[in-house]
């Protein structure tokens, strides 16, 4: 059924709601994988502060920080699955020192500020040590990493070189050694990142450059994002799919609405036009009933002048061709009340051997005229039917059989079973029924004989319907046709 115009305007306005839906999931889910990665980067920056606190309370004399300590405030960051790697680099990127997974140096010497891979994000940041300082004051101000070394120890260790010499002062009262006469911490005037009085300023610089702080690498793992994403992704296809189930049973709703309203409509009109043709079925009965009555009244005159002797010869010959038409015209009009009439079915136990056999006798005359002789062979079968309208039916196949068949051949009448089911089946030897004639031969007024009405196959197709059989004509070989009754109820005997 081809869509109506509204039908098109439906089926548009659900296509754009459908994309606009889909599309909608999609901004969404970018919109996810957007958040999830700016939490992440903002995990990382939170790290980074923590770690500049935690180098800032770690300073000393000269900004030396204790490479232990970092370290191990550096291993409680790492957490496998989020934070993988930390490093934290001199200016020349290189590393100073690191916790978890190793990083290649010349990697991270070519990254810088924000980098995704594939399985992660390397997020570089310089170390905040709190004040804002000039590019001549910078270095002086960077933390410097070293391994601790106590004073006093062996100066084997190269770490020792950038420890102050003991004493810088002693207190015998405490038997200890404590720089500068007792007093904790750098001589007066010098900060906490001015350079150490024992270093000059070349060797200065030069520690600066090798284990000065710089920047932080922080490496954090992206499978959170990916199994986040990968959720949501699940979850807005499910959506997508049911969004699509949706959309597709709206269209097949409104195409089975469309389809029922206008199957509705066709009903109404069919039902206008049966009950019409019901009317002209009546109306026209009621005229072939009407019309027999004055020709009965024609034969009977007809048949008065033949009967004359005193009338011419002439006027007796037609007189008696007047009773031949008459007789023709009421049985054409017999046919018709006949097929117009209703089927009502009226069941009970039928046995198809005695009434084929009693129905052959009664056209026992027609046979013999042509020298045909009717074979019977029906099983003692009982079935369910309305005898007088199964009598009716058969007689009207025997007597398409008889006009069928040629002088001298035979007719055969067969009634058995066939998957719990019992037929009916006239067989003749005929010309037969050419393949293309047989769906059109059950049609009122359709007959390949000379002196057919055209309508008794026609009365026998619609007994059978009424009683809800089915018919079919096939050909009997080597000649003839076959007509045969299926699916007729059986009853026990």
């Amino acid at each position: 059924m081809k869509p109506t115009r509204r039908g098109l305007w439906i089926y548009l306005l659900l296509s754009v709601a459908w994309l606009v839906f889909i599309s909608w999931q999609i901004m969404e889910h970018r919109r996810v994988i957007e958040d999830s990665r700016q939490n992440l980067i903002s995990r990382g920056r939170a790290i980074t502060s923590t770690l500049g606190l935690v180098i800032r309370s770690q300073r000393r004399y000269g900004g030396i920080v204790s490479q232990e300590r970092l370290q191990s405030a550096l291993a409680e960051l790492i957490k496998p699955g989020e934070v993988d790697s930390i490093a934290l680099l001199n200016a020349e990127n290189k590393v100073v020192v690191s916790a978890g997974e190793p990083l290649d140096e010349d990697e991270v010497h070519a990254r810088s500020g924000l980098t995704w891979s594939k399985g992660g994000m390397m997020l570089a940041n310089l170390v905040d040590l709190g004040t804002n300082v000039t590019s001549e004051a910078e270095n002086r101000r960077r933390a410097i990493v070293v391994p601790f070394k106590p004073p006093g120890e062996g100066s084997n260790n190269p770490a020792s070189a950038f420890l102050p010499p003991p004493p810088w002062g002693t207190n015998s009262m405490q038997g200890t050694n404590r720089p500068f006469g007792g007093r904790q911490g750098p001589p007066r005037g010098r900060g906490a990142f001015g350079r150490p009085s024992w270093m000059s300023e070349e060797e200065y610089q030069a520690l600066i450059a090798r284990q000065g702080l710089h920047s932080f690498v922080i490496a954090m793992s992206t499978r959170g994002i990916t199994e986040a994403t990968s959720q949501d992704l699940w979850l807005r296809f499910i959506i997508g799919l049911l969004a699509t189930a949706s959309t597709a049973g709206a269209v097949v709703a409104w195409r089975s609405f469309e389809r029922s309203s206008d199957l509705e409509l066709r009903l109404v009109k069919a039902s206008e036009m049966n009950s019409h043709l019901k009317q002209m079925n009546l109306a026209a009965a009621g005229l072939a009933h009407e019309t027999r009555n004055p020709l009965n009244i024609i034969r009977g005159l007809a048949q008065m002048i033949s009967k004359q002797l005193e009338a011419p010869s002439e006027l007796r010959d037609k007189s008696r061709a007047i009773i031949e038409e008459t007789d023709r015209v009421t049985a054409q009009l017999n046919e018709f009340i006949n097929y117009s009439r209703p089927r009502e079915v009226r069941l009970g136990p039928v046995d198809l051997g005695r009434v084929s056999t009693e129905v052959a006798r009664a056209l026992a005359y027609d046979a013999e005229e042509k020298k045909i002789q009717i074979k019977i062979q029906a099983a003692d079968i009982v079935v369910e039917a309305d005898e007088q309208l199964l009598r009716q039916a058969l007689f009207n196949l025997l007597l398409n059989a008889i006009q069928a068949a040629g002088e001298g051949e035979s007719i055969r009448v067969l009634a058995g079973m066939e998957n719990n089911t019992a037929y009916l089946a006239v067989e003749d030897s005929g010309p037969g029924v050419p393949m293309e004639k047989r769906a059109e031969i059950f049609k009122p007024y359709f007959t390949t004989h000379t002196e057919g009405t055209g309508l008794g196959l026609a009365v026998v197709r619609q007994i059978v319907l009424a009683h809800g059989w089915d018919i079919e004509c096939k050909s009997n070989e080597p000649k003839g046709a076959v007509f045969k009754i299926g699916h007729l109820r059986l009853l026990p005997n």
